[in-house]
């Protein structure tokens, strides 16, 4: 995939009708919202072309209403906010791609801004519908993506409207592949990548496209059970995907053949059940990975790899990270993932942390400021790992 895609500072937006596809997916309670993250991060993209004199249309999907008319899923609570940050309104259109959008886009003056209502009301969104796509490209001259998060998905919004309107990036979407695409595609080496999360199975397409590119790959949180179990080691009760043993073997083998420093934990957290609930007490003990007791299961990583996977990290001019090292909701077993989030957070190199809970860990501990890039999407930038072209930043023209 070629990542050096034109941006919105590539082309005359002056005068033009710019269709910007957002990510204002955004968690709201009682008809307010209760994180505008979201909404400030598109602003930079938003206030650009509005400076420089487009008309501009927003659009985006906030939750899963299926294709149904959902008022609680409506973005009218966004775009009042969008108003407050601009300091001026935002119109609201009463519907996706009908007669309001339609009549309210064409009335718009240099440097107006207008927000269409939830993408997915419309069934033919998530199945990249030409006749939406075209229903969407009709109203603009210009179509910018500035949703990573959705990124992977060929929608309507995201991707189809590409083959009907020039298409670029917005400063978000810019930010992630100009990164990411570089750590992948030409890295500063040494070149160190942590996987964590509870499924070899999540995780398969990335652990092999990766291997092709580190130097060092580090694998803790559930799935590590997965490769111990596969050397042959007792892990208890600890979470196996048997059926993916022989895949372990294969990758271990694929990394010594590659000269790739393959990091399994060497001591873990133990237990005697999940903790239910999951943030509830739980008596935990230090054992090492080959000897992990029959009635016991591995929930974090232990403090001797805590600090062989620091050290590793901090040794690195590159590190990605994509996934907790054990069940980090519970303080009890957040300790490893917090280790990694600190020596990301105390490295020279360049950091990247994928979305999900890698992200939530660095922000909750306050080192968001102390790491090169946090990924704004969680799906997406695990494609993006995985070496896949992404339909929302494919679609865009290449510089």
């Amino acid at each position: 995939m070629n990542y050096n895609k034109k941006s919105i500072e590539d082309i005359e937006v002056a005068g033009k009708r710019v269709l910007c596809r957002c990510d204002f997916n955004v968690p709201t309670k009682d008809g307010k919202i209760t994180s505008d993250k979201r909404i400030v991060a598109a602003m930079p993209t938003i206030e650009y072309l509005v400076s420089k004199g487009a008309k501009v249309i927003l659009c985006s999907h906030m939750g899963k209403p299926k294709g149904e008319w959902k008022p609680e899923l409506s973005l009218k609570v966004v775009a009042q906010r969008i108003s407050e940050l601009l300091g001026k309104e935002v119109v609201m259109a009463a519907d996706v791609a009908g007669e309001d959008a339609q009549a309210k886009a064409a009335a718009l003056q240099n440097g107006d801004v207008m927000l269409l209502e939830n993408t997915r009301y419309i069934k033919g969104e998530t199945k990249n519908d030409p006749e939406l796509s075209k229903a969407l490209a009709s109203m603009a001259d210009i179509f910018v993506n500035d949703a990573f998060g959705t990124a992977h998905r060929a929608h309507s919004s995201t991707a189809g409207v590409a083959d009907y309107l020039p298409a670029v990036s917005g400063y978000l979407v810019q930010k992630e592949v100009s990164i990411m695409g570089k750590a992948l595609a030409n890295p500063e080496r040494p070149f160190v990548a942590i996987l964590g999360g509870a499924k070899v199975s999540d995780k398969l397409n990335v652990i092999n496209n990766l291997l092709e590119k580190v130097d060092t790959l580090i694998i803790g949180g559930g799935m590590a059970y997965t490769f111990l179990a596969a050397q042959g080691y007792s892990v208890g009760k600890s979470l196996v995907d048997n059926e993916k043993l022989d895949y372990c073997k294969e990758m271990m083998a694929k990394a010594q053949a590659k000269g790739v420093n393959l990091l399994l934990p060497v001591d873990t957290a133990v237990a005697g059940s999940f903790p239910n609930p999951i943030d509830a007490e739980i008596p935990v003990s230090y054992v090492d990975c080959t000897n992990i007791p029959d009635d016991q299961m591995g929930l974090d990583i232990g403090p001797k790899a805590c600090e062989a996977f620091a050290a590793a990290a901090k040794s690195a001019k590159t590190v990605v990270w994509n996934g907790p090292m054990g069940v980090f909701e519970n303080p009890t077993l957040a300790k490893g993932t917090v280790a990694v989030a600190q020596a990301l957070a105390d490295s020279d190199a360049v950091t990247i942390v994928g979305g999900g809970d890698s992200a939530a860990a660095c922000e909750q501990l306050g080192f968001a400021d102390k790491i090169t890039h946090i990924s704004t999407g969680g799906g997406a930038s695990l494609e993006f790992l995985e070496g896949l072209e992404l339909p929302g930043i494919a679609c865009l023209q290449d510089k």
